[in-house]
């Protein structure tokens, strides 16, 4: 398929007017670039794996093809542009854009949301560690934790996708250092706030407390998480050391549904450079939601 049919293929139009009111209408000024043509860009930059906002200008430039995708008739923007783009729309903007876009795909069935799964993932920062071996040296808002492979420098991204579509719902950024159990109800207040009437939700033994699952069930949801290996609970779902899972056939059955979430970290970082960012502290907030948007 190619770029034309991909951009061609978004439905954008109930965010058109909520980008159109980031620009003045009338007025004094130069007429601004359409916003739905700097959204489609910004969407090229990561299914092309652009690293910069200087090489997009510059790929726009020279291809045409990829240029007329985007909506770009003659002139096309400079890398100044999208940079300013970004800082107008901000974080809240990119909620936003993400929240009516769910909730379109909500209405025509695209996502159930019905079985969530909730899982972390670490990033690593775009610093050295400072002599206290626990902030970043020129990212002081960056904080040593725990990885999948030892301790890292970093952020985590929280997030609950629907197993069915593999989409992600919501997330939140935070320092490596806090504990996953935290964003638990922050993370399930935000499907419910957005019509996600979610039935099971699914995360890995680092979720097992008393506390996260009396929070699902708040919700009225099922909580399918395993308890830890040294739990003394009997006849419960738990993960061996062969990392097979044990207990109840449909407990086991709707567990390993959770490893939506893991593919949906991985697409994330290895096609739209979600591992590679080159931004500093909580900034890096606004630059998961343009992949998360992707």
């Amino acid at each position: 398929m190619s770029i034309k049919q991909v951009l061609g293929s978004l439905n954008l139009g109930s965010i058109r007017g909520f980008l159109k009111s980031l620009y003045h209408e009338a007025g004094a000024g130069r007429k601004p670039i359409p916003p739905i043509s700097m959204l489609k860009a910004q969407v090229l930059k990561y299914l092309w794996r652009v690293p910069s906002d200087r090489r997009l200008a510059l790929l726009l430039k020279r291809n045409r093809k990829a240029a007329k995708a985007c909506g770009f008739k003659q002139k096309t923007p400079s890398h100044g542009l999208f940079t300013q783009f970004r800082s107008r729309l901000g974080g809240d903007g990119y909620d936003k854009v993400f929240s009516l876009l769910l909730e379109q795909l909500l209405k025509r069935g695209a996502i159930k949301g019905e079985v969530v799964a909730l899982d972390g993932t670490a990033i690593k920062a775009y610093s050295q560690r400072s002599l206290d071996n626990k902030t970043g040296k020129s990212d002081p808002e960056a904080r040593v934790g725990r990885a999948r492979r030892g301790f890292i420098l970093g952020y985590k991204v929280h997030m609950v996708c629907c197993t069915g579509s593999e989409l992600p719902l919501a997330f939140t950024v935070a320092p490596c250092n806090m504990n996953e159990k935290c964003f638990t109800k922050p993370l399930l207040e935000k499907l419910w706030g957005c019509g996600v009437c979610f039935e099971t939700v699914l995360a890995d033994a680092q979720y097992d407390s008393s506390k996260v699952r009396e929070t699902v069930r708040m919700f009225g949801a099922e909580a399918i998480i395993p308890y830890r290996r040294s739990s003394r609970i009997k006849n419960g779902l738990k993960v061996g050391r062969d990392f097979v899972v044990h207990g109840a056939k449909r407990l086991v059955s709707l567990f390993r549904k959770r490893v939506s979430v893991e593919r949906l970290f991985g697409r994330a970082k290895e096609w739209l450079l979600l591992d590679h960012l080159r931004v500093k502290g909580l900034e890096l907030g606004r630059r998961v939601r343009q992949h998360r948007r992707a």
